[in-house]
């Protein structure tokens, strides 16, 4: 009876496990839709991040000072320089790209842009540590550059060219500076913990968010539409604070490399919420773009997931 209740909890683990991997999935795709839907509302890159980041810094300040109560040792100065860098780079200048880019280009070339973080972080990885790529993942990422082409050549068709490269532009370097933080991370979480460095890096993105606004946009610029706000909040709670802790309570129960895994619903689901709630079009020529990305980026994951094995 005993191990019946064992293998019964272990199985429910893996079931929530699963279920808050997907839910954080929907989550972080959601994103792209909101800020779209937002900017119908003709709100600006800089005041939508700084209202995103005002709404969502509360939650994170709560759980920084929970933490703080259960490690007596404060940081050391250059684990603060660290959670510095990294909270810059990894959530607010990626998420100043993203948001800048996502005035250009379509939900769902957006977020497919965005998954390509793993073939950039294992570019990134074999630079500083001086690795070798394998043919296989070579291969991958070939495959996931062709798809992220066609999906670029089908919004060509539908939007004006030279905004869809600026946009897709934006996008890019977002998700470059996003790898470069996944790069540095791992000695970070070592050192501070996930949920603690998760925390603190996210008060230094909403503190640089909210400078910028005060610096670049004058008060009046939050005079905006009460349905800005509402997009804004639900952005912060549905998009921001909740996905990061249900992510982590996933990795928790079912592992990183699986977590990974199944967020690769993201960019299928960000598709489908685009065209549900901003009418973009899905053409053949997308899903094709979409499939090659996805097989890549898994291919990728596999890989890296049996190399660590």
């Amino acid at each position: 009876m005993t191990a019946l209740a064992k293998n019964l909890a272990i199985h429910r683990d893996v079931i929530l496990g699963v279920v808050f991997a997907l839910l954080a999935a929907v989550g972080f795709s959601a994103k792209a839709i909101l800020v779209k839907l937002a900017y119908l509302s003709h709100v600006d890159a800089i005041t939508l991040l700084a209202l995103r980041m005002v709404f969502s810094v509360p939650f994170f300040i709560v759980v920084a000072v929970w933490i703080r109560r259960q490690h007596a040792e404060p940081l050391n100065t250059h684990d603060r320089l660290l959670v510095l860098a990294l909270g810059l780079l990894g959530y607010y200048l990626s998420s100043l790209l993203d948001f800048l880019g996502l005035q250009y280009i379509s939900a769902g070339l957006e977020r497919l842009i965005l998954f390509l973080y793993p073939t950039m972080t294992v570019l990134l990885s074999a630079l500083v540590y001086k690795r070798a790529i394998g043919k296989t993942t070579l291969a991958a990422m070939a495959l996931s550059y062709a798809g992220i082409a066609l999906v670029f050549l089908h919004d060509m068709g539908m939007r004006q060219g030279g905004s869809i490269v600026l946009g897709a532009v934006l996008v890019f370097f977002s998700t470059l500076s996003y790898s470069s933080y996944l790069v540095g991370v791992g000695h970070a979480i070592k050192r501070i913990g996930t949920a603690r460095f998760t925390a603190y890096a996210m008060v230094v993105a909403s503190a640089a968010s909210l400078l910028q606004f005060l610096v670049m946009r004058p008060m009046s610029a939050l005079d905006l539409p009460l349905r800005v706000y509402g997009l804004s909040i639900a952005m912060a709670i549905f998009s921001t604070v909740l996905p990061v802790f249900l992510l982590s309570y996933a990795i928790r129960r079912i592992g990183s490399g699986s977590a990974s895994l199944i967020g690769s619903i993201g960019p299928v689901s960000t598709i489908y919420m685009a065209y549900l709630f901003l009418n973009e079009n899905v053409s053949w020529l997308q899903i094709a773009g979409s499939s090659l990305v996805l097989c890549g980026v898994l291919i990728i994951t596999l890989n890296s997931k049996r190399e660590s094995s």
